[in-house]
């Protein structure tokens, strides 16, 4: 099979969803001035740069590696209000994450979210009682008002019909409540897109290798193209480190004595086939203040997650043999053991929460965001939840607006007048955009089956459609990437025109599905580049 010639992109504009080329992004940002410079595309970094376009500021995003490509896709994929912050009487935080949860699954990216049914088992011995769960679930539920239901408990056998692998001995009760999931990869990458359309101009796989100064402030960086070696600058009156992990990295370049200002816990995740389906995820108590999870995702199971503090280099974090072994023996609390099968592994994963600064056990550090001023007047942002990503970017554009001596404020509309809610591109109900990818969808080429209807829908929303264009045009595009996953080539040609990939792992672990599935060949790998390789 040939996997094929380069498809022309639609154009230069982000507003048609099409990407400049790297040198065309290049000379932008060198030439231009811009108001607002991010350094880090995570979610932080990317919210704020979507924000920030919104609000009329001329913005670049940048990113030493790819979008999402680091702490951001490597989350434990949830939309939550956090129910255990409920323990330490935070009531208030929970109904604010209950809301952020609500608009994003609700108006913003419904396409990319969907509900999810947990069930948090109580067994004899275990840290919380039946009582205090159920009331917990009850508090909890209402706090979203009762947007997905009432908490409430039920029956262990019950709970075994719909989480087959559940361990029934000592079982007590089930308590059950309603959260949302998501795949955070996409979610950052329309996130991306987003901002692109608002006018932010964007780069990844370039990397910051110093600051520029005027009169002793920030105004700008020297950066490299860590894919071609090219070196550029870009101009800005302000510059914003969200760096994630490397935050404090950044800080130095603007004054080699700052004091660290963030400590780094580790998250680990290990994603298995599974043995029979799940229609609900598990949430088990491990102690007072920890929770494992076992959720249904992406066709696998994925469970996690650890939390330890960690030290060393953020480039080298990874899964090791004492966090398989954790994972799956606090997993083994509530799931039968062929289900926990070594065998079962397709893909493990680990990422860095990024705390404030102090002493004390991370698990019980709180997951908030910190905005920061340097001595040059770069500004740090550090910390927070994926579920309130939305609600960082105004946070922080509420800071810029508040600047004493930065003029940013007047040039910017208000954050009070953005719309509240502004859906994300692609919105669309998956349910009705699956249906008619499946009823015209491969008209006039071959006809595209429900898996992959259902996964371009529920992954790009209406978008989906041109992806269905690619695949009408040439019948090589319709063919799937592997025949055990759902994706087809004509997702990898839409990832290099539209969405910023430029390497193998770029579309298989982030675009696509691929890696997660443990299907990411070698040969399915040097067909990727080979696509990749003939970008327009």
């Amino acid at each position: 099979m040939t996997i094929l010639q380069s498809v022309p992109a639609l154009g230069t504009h982000p507003a048609d969803g099409s990407t400049a080329s790297r040198a065309e992004t290049r000379d932008q940002l060198s030439k231009a001035a811009y108001d607002l410079l991010v350094i880090g595309g995570g979610i932080l970094g990317i919210s704020t740069a979507w924000h920030a376009a919104q609000s009329g500021l001329r913005v670049a995003l940048v990113d030493a590696g790819d979008f999402a490509g680091a702490t951001s896709s490597a989350s434990s994929k949830l939309l939550h209000g956090g129910l255990r912050y409920l323990q330490t009487g935070a009531v208030r935080l929970v109904a604010e994450n209950h809301f952020e949860r609500r608009a994003v699954s609700r108006d913003v990216a419904p396409h990319l979210a969907n509900p999810l049914t947990f069930y948090l088992p109580v067994y004899k011995g275990g840290p919380h009682g039946a009582a205090k769960l159920g009331a917990g679930v009850f508090a909890y539920s209402a706090l979203s008002a009762f947007g997905d239901g009432v908490g409430h408990v039920i029956s262990p056998s019950r709970a075994a019909r719909d989480v087959p692998e559940l361990r029934t001995d000592n079982l007590k009760a089930v308590a059950v409540y309603g959260d949302d999931q998501m795949n955070d990869s996409r979610m950052a990458l329309m996130t991306v897109r987003a901002a692109a359309q608002s006018g932010a101009t964007v780069l990844n796989h370039a990397e910051v290798t110093g600051l520029r100064f005027t009169r002793g402030r920030v105004t700008g960086a020297e950066l490299k193209d860590r894919l071609d070696g090219s070196e550029f600058g870009i101009n800005a009156r302000l510059v914003l480190n969200a760096t994630g992990p490397w935050v404090d990295h950044l800080r130095k370049l603007e004054n080699p004595d700052a004091a660290p200002s963030i400590r780094l816990s580790k998250g680990a995740h290990l994603v298995l086939r599974r043995t029979a389906p799940w229609r609900a995820a598990l949430a088990t108590p491990i102690d007072k203040y920890r929770i494992t999870f076992a959720l249904p995702w992406e066709d696998q199971l994925l469970l996690g997650t650890t939390d330890e503090e960690y030290e060393g280099d953020p480039g080298d974090v990874s899964v090791n043999e004492k966090d398989i072994a954790q994972i799956l023996d606090e997993a083994a609390f509530s799931i039968r053991d062929q289900q926990l099968s070594r065998d079962l592994i397709t893909y493990s994963f680990a990422g860095l929460r990024v705390l404030p600064g102090g002493p004390g056990d991370t698990s019980k550090a709180k997951r908030e965001t910190v905005v920061t001023e340097g001595r040059g007047g770069m500004l740090s942002v550090a910390g927070g939840k994926w579920t309130t990503f939305r609600h960082i970017g105004r946070t922080v554009m509420n800071k810029l607006a508040a600047l004493p001596g930065h003029p940013l404020g007047e040039d910017m509309e208000p954050v009070s007048r953005l719309p509240r809610k502004l859906p994300l591109p692609g919105i669309s109900n998956p349910n009705a955009v699956a249906h008619r990818l499946l009823v015209d969808g491969g008209t006039p080429g071959p006809r595209m089956s429900a898996d992959t209807a259902r996964h371009l829908a529920t992954h790009y929303g209406s978008l989906s459609f041109d992806i269905a264009r690619l695949a009408n045009e040439d019948k090589a595009l319709a063919e799937r990437i592997h025949p055990d996953a759902p994706e087809i080539w004509a997702q990898v040609v839409y990832a290099r025109d539209h969405e910023w990939a430029e390497t193998a792992d770029d579309v298989l672990r982030r675009r696509t599905t691929l890696t997660i599935r443990g299907l990411a060949t070698d040969e399915v790998r040097a067909k990727v580049e080979d696509v990749l390789s003939k970008k327009a």
